[in-house]
């Protein structure tokens, strides 16, 4: 009953049937806990857990996986550490689904104090990165783009004979996938024997991610013949892959007016997400007037909507209606908008390094900043010409000039070819999409340095080799 009144809120109820029930042990104990962590009054679970006569490894767990997964991961892992006195696996998992950036450190100093991974260890169920907010170890590479680690942390798994299980392949897919080497995510995906809907998913997105459109059909094709019914996010990853790769016929992209009709005779009235999608579009087609109508649907729904206007502050800039920025600009400083800056950022030998656009901040800068007016000379014997519509200021041409060469994901490259071996692939990761003229530039780059560089930026993974981008100039 207890458990039962908790699971619907009626916490007061489960409560009151705890204070009269004449002798409660630990059994009595460990729901009514948990029930007051589900509920969000971690005060009372913790109040009760100190007043327990006695605790059991379940008591510990419970309480250490509540206040790790409500964000109070300081105090989980005082109770953890400090206080708990039999550690379990179940234990250190709760702390590494709660640390997220640091889980990796947790992961190692569970190796260290001879406890065995399981797979939810590695998986931790939930966390597969599709449509879930929660970490693991393995996402958490996901999140410091930390191949190196991901691969480590696999060969563990093998080493201590953890069989490939459904859960643990998705996320090892995921891990791959979003560290931006698709190739292994796919071979673990066919190591997978009894795959479900989120392993489908989660290689139809990775294709959609990596330019692979063709590839993301014919899983799709391979899927409907296993006789696994898609659900939205197979369609969404779909549709993504075909407007990625210029896929009309399959995936429609391109008819912005088309599209507009869409939205209109959709069944149900289309939110503010709707619009913002179909203005990102105008901007990559260039289509004025079809991105001002869109605009003003936003701001009907969402008066306050900062993606709205920034977006049309760029959209304004790139077309050098200067007027119109201003506008916006007068907006967005009245509404105190912040509009997001440029960052990028590149893991060499287990360290994460950032880089905002134009930073001279990190300690080696004046050897990356040579290195780009080294890099800025090769491009211009191979004709680059940096395209000034993407400098998205009032400004001179020669101060646009530099501000193109000073982005964010170049300033991480030219850090990666200081830093790491001669040949290997160089992987940045970037908050924003890659500009236009950066998406030139970095093509141009491969050629005079013969190697591969993968960008992930805030839609998709960008792989340039031999001066060609695998979006084929469109994105």
């Amino acid at each position: 009953m207890i458990t039962g009144y908790s699971q619907i809120n009626r916490i007061d109820e489960a409560l009151q049937l705890f204070d009269a029930m004449p002798a409660p042990d630990v059994v009595s104990w460990n729901p009514m806990i948990k029930g007051c962590l589900s509920c969000g009054n971690l005060d009372l679970a913790r109040k009760l857990f100190d007043e327990m006569p006695e605790r059991n490894v379940i008591s510990w767990t419970t309480i250490i996986n509540g206040f790790a997964q409500s964000g109070r991961v300081e105090i989980a892992e005082d109770l953890l550490f400090r206080k708990m006195i039999w550690r379990d696996t179940a234990a250190w998992n709760s702390m590494i689904f709660g640390k997220h950036e640091d889980a990796l450190e947790v992961f190692y100093n569970m190796i260290k104090a001879g406890i065995k991974p399981n797979q939810s260890t590695f998986t931790l169920w939930a966390g597969y990165g599709l449509n879930s907010k929660h970490e693991d170890a393995l996402n958490s590479c996901c999140g410091l783009e930390a191949l190196d680690r991901g691969k480590q942390i696999h060969t563990k798994t093998i080493k201590r004979g953890l069989d490939l299980d459904v859960f643990l392949g998705n996320s090892l897919v995921v891990m791959y996938s979003k560290c931006g080497n698709i190739n292994d995510g796919m071979a673990v995906f066919y190591k997978i024997s009894n795959r479900n809907l989120v392993s489908w998913n989660s290689l139809i997105v990775a294709c959609a991610q990596h330019d692979y459109g063709v590839r993301a059909l014919e899983f799709f094709d391979q899927m409907t013949h296993a006789q696994v019914h898609p659900d939205e996010i197979t369609f969404v990853g779909l549709l993504t892959a075909c407007s990625h790769c210029r896929m009309l016929e399959k995936g429609r992209s391109g008819n912005l007016e088309e599209a507009q009709e869409f939205i209109q005779n959709m069944p149900v009235k289309a939110n503010s997400m709707v619009w913002l999608a179909l203005l990102s579009a105008c901007r990559v087609h260039s289509n004025v007037e079809l991105a001002e109508r869109a605009a003003r649907r936003i701001f009907g729904i969402e008066p306050h909507s900062s993606a709205a206007y920034i977006l049309s502050y760029n959209f304004y800039a790139s077309c050098e209606r200067w007027n119109d920025v201003s506008q916006i600009r007068k907006i967005i400083k009245d509404r105190g908008i912040v509009k997001m800056p440029g960052c990028s950022w590149i893991t060499v030998k287990r360290l994460k390094h950032e880089f905002p656009s134009g930073d001279r901040s990190h300690p080696m800068s004046k050897e990356i900043y040579a290195k780009l007016d080294s890099l800025t000379g090769k491009l211009k014997d191979f004709g680059y010409v940096s395209d000034k519509s993407f400098a998205l200021h009032d400004v001179e041409d020669e101060q646009k000039e530099v501000m193109l060469s000073r982005h964010s994901e170049r300033l991480a490259i030219a850090f990666g070819l200081l830093c790491t071996v001669e040949g290997s692939t160089i992987t940045v990761m970037k908050n924003l999409r890659v500009c236009g003229d950066c998406q030139r530039a970095i093509k141009l780059i491969t050629k005079v340095v013969g190697r591969e560089i993968i960008v992930g930026d805030s839609s998709r993974f960008h792989h340039f080799k031999n001066g060609a981008c695998s979006c084929g100039d469109y994105w």
